[in-house]
């Protein structure tokens, strides 16, 4: 028995060579329970050779059958699930000083990630007090022993890791009740899990094009994995393609070690960025929509002297006269041009370089965005990879996504959610997508959606409501996942896309800075209204705001906080400990997050706070539409007061007026004012313009 059982153990781990991390944290001397994540039929073979022996592993009676002639080597005790008295069973184990081995999704997950937690586990550990060891499991949902064949490409040698995270308790709450108790301990694990898993994927001093490379190994080169309205492509020709281009580049940019990037969301965008990340170049994106002067200041702030576009976009979005205004300063280099010297030794060297799967050759492994919105100059935000990624990882921690999945992304890489959440996320992870130039052609995406069977889409609340109204009941029929960030989702886009569509838009919240995912609603974890629960990984605080009661500034930190900012006229100024986001939010005892107001977002009449966004909401409680903005402008007697925006014609003062003082709300909510406006003026990242309404309201200040 004993040579059988080092033969098979021999056997499995030259196969799987899983890399064993953590396990001396096991302390198999006081009564525990290990709870590993469960992604294959291999998961419980494997750990009974990896974990200490003195663990009992739990399994279900019809498992048990199957693997019996695995499980005569390892204690075990086979339990029924629907059987009550199984729960007991457990309890007198694991007070009688033994260690059992709990898989708490109890099923193989059949999604990718986690799958809900069953309160069972919660239960014991809170009924014993025993100490919990949470496992990540990576790479054997990748093996032919998993359930997602057809939904990820299956390998006979993956890369498996199992880690072991950190043990932790459950402390009984006599002021819960018991069912409150167990859902809370559930959640807990779920949580636990869930950071344990991205913790255990992370890693340090990343370059985003090895990490292409690493995902075309793992899911084969020639999936097809982005396109455009004029072209598509596998793994194969983006890397080719990234080579080809990073060595033309590399010349053309010697001693530049930031270069601007002036496109539009497309598969040429996609290869330049890759490019640049392999020749260690600083990729500066710059926004489409601004104009000329605005483009300098940038350029100015993050020390670029080159930009890269291409004509055809130059030329479809007549944008002639920026280019004009942009070449008394800076070098433009068309890509165009770049292509057409690509020689054909140029193209073997590059076939030769995919080939031998040649790494970046980066020193520096960042990225610059610009903020948009302020009346001052434009600061640079500096993200790294290494940031980048991580918030790639909190994402697919929380969030099940196969190469089933296909991604439309309409938002302009210029903004962090199109870059990161849109583009190199699903470049990174495998999964295909679809890059669409502008955000604002409602019908039009709306329309591709459907045709493209896209299953994830990113929006923010105006270019949902946007998609809401062009398209047909059905054109979204295929869609798993909408996510809405950048703006406060709006009552009635949510309900809109419910009651047309059928599908529930989840909502997020994030900065640049962050690069820029902070937290986000689930399948597993939603509260409406609320913008879910913050990243694993991350930490945060709510400093108090003078004048406000209720919750406080929000202060994160992370590994997907940015590096710095660069300043205009300044240079580089890296960031502190925690960033502060500027927003007053409030969190509940689960760990929601409530976004209540920017900062900014206040005025201060007659010395009290009022928020903005509340006036806005307000508005559209009482009108029923989401069709109004509110600024503030100085006043001489009040200190400030309040102006509302509205494209709805109809809306008359008196009306709001009568609905809050109805309502019992604070005459200081009241506006001084309601004009209409034919639209709402957009930032290119579909957030509200508020920067332009303030200016056109002081320049007709004299009609108000």
């Amino acid at each position: 028995m004993f040579l059988i059982h080092a033969f098979l153990k021999a056997v499995l781990l030259l196969w799987f060579r899983p890399r064993v991390q953590g396990m001396h944290k096991i302390d198999l001397s006081q009564p525990s329970i290990i709870i590993p994540n469960h992604v294959s039929l291999m998961d419980a073979v494997l750990l009974s050779f990896c974990l200490p022996k003195g663990a009992t592993f739990v399994v279900n009676t019809d498992i048990a059958k199957k693997f019996a002639f695995f499980l005569r080597f390892r204690k075990h005790i086979a339990v029924d699930p629907l059987n009550p008295y199984s729960i007991r069973h457990m309890l007198r184990v694991i007070r009688s000083g033994e260690t059992l081995v709990i898989f708490p999704e109890g099923r193989i997950t059949t999604t990718g990630g986690l799958m809900k937690i069953y309160s069972g586990v919660g239960y014991l550990a809170l009924r014993t007090g025993a100490t919990v060891y949470p496992v990540a499991i990576n790479g054997l949902e990748r093996s032919i022993f998993s359930y997602l064949k057809g939904k990820l490409r299956l390998l006979w040698f993956p890369d498996v890791s199992i880690t072991v995270g950190t043990p932790f308790t459950i402390e009984r709450k006599e002021t819960l009740s018991m069912r409150e108790q167990k859902a809370s301990a559930s959640d807990l694990i779920l949580r636990t899990l869930q950071n344990e898993l991205f913790q255990s994927r992370m890693k340090q001093n990343v370059n985003l094009f090895d990490e292409v490379l690493e995902a075309a190994r793992v899911n084969g080169s020639k999936l097809e994995i982005a396109k455009d309205l004029g072209a598509a492509i596998n793994y194969r020709t983006l890397l080719i393609g990234s080579y080809l281009l990073g060595d033309k580049l590399k010349t053309k940019l010697f001693g530049k070690p930031v270069v601007g990037v002036y496109l539009p969301n497309s598969v040429g965008h996609l290869i330049t960025l890759l490019s640049l990340f392999r020749i260690g170049k600083t990729p500066a994106i710059l926004n489409f929509s601004l104009g000329a002067r605005s483009l300098l200041e940038c350029c100015e702030t993050g020390h670029i002297d080159t930009i890269l576009t291409s004509r055809v976009f130059i030329e479809k979005g007549k944008l002639e006269h920026v280019i004009a205004g942009l070449e008394e300063k800076m070098a433009i280099v068309y890509l165009e041009d770049m292509k057409a010297s690509a020689t054909a030794f140029d193209k073997v060297s590059a076939l030769i370089r995919f080939l031998t799967k040649q790494k970046a050759q980066a020193l520096e492994n960042e990225l610059i965005l610009f903020t948009s919105g302020s009346e001052s100059k434009p600061k640079g935000v500096v993200l790294t990879h290494t940031n980048l990624y991580a918030n790639i990882q909190q994402v697919t921690s929380v969030i099940d996504i196969t190469s089933r999945d296909r991604f439309f992304n309409a938002l302009p890489m210029f903004h962090s959610f199109g870059l990161t959440a849109g583009t190199l996320l699903p470049v990174v992870k495998g999964i295909p997508v679809f890059l669409y130039p502008s955000p604002l052609h409602y019908k039009a995406i709306s329309e591709l959606v459907y045709d493209q069977n896209a299953t994830i889409l990113f929006g923010t609340s105006t270019f949902m409501a946007g998609y809401g109204r062009m398209a047909h009941p059905y054109n979204f029929y295929s869609l798993r996942y909408v996510f809405a960030g950048a703006e406060k989702l709006k009552d009635d886009v949510r309900k809109l896309w419910m009651e047309k569509f059928g599908v529930r838009i989840f909502e997020g919240y994030g900065a640049t800075e962050t690069a820029p995912i902070l937290s986000l609603n689930t399948p597993l974890a939603n509260k409406p209204g609320s913008v879910g629960r913050l990243m694993p990984g991350m930490s945060y605080r709510l400093d108090p705001v003078e004048g406000i009661e209720a919750g406080g500034q929000l202060l994160v930190k992370g590994p997907n906080v940015m590096k710095g900012y660069m300043i205009h006229g300044e240079g580089f100024l890296p960031a502190e400990e925690w960033y502060q986001t500027g927003d007053l939010v409030e969190a509940d005892r689960d760990g929601f997050l409530t976004i209540k107001s920017r900062l900014k977002r206040f005025a201060k009449i007659g010395g009290e706070m009022v928020s903005l966004n509340l006036v806005e909401e307000l508005a559209m409680e009482c009108f029923g539409h989401s069709g109004f903005a509110a600024i503030s402008i100085n006043d001489q007697r009040k200190g400030e007061r309040i102006l509302l925006y509205t494209t709805d014609e109809t809306v008359q003062l008196n009306q709001l007026r009568t609905y809050l003082t109805e309502k019992q709300y604070s005459p200081l909510l009241i506006p001084g004012a309601v004009k209409g406006i034919s639209a709402l003026p957009l930032l290119g990242s579909g957030k509200t313009d508020y920067v332009s309404l303030k200016q056109l309201a002081e320049s007709e200040r004299e009609k108000w």
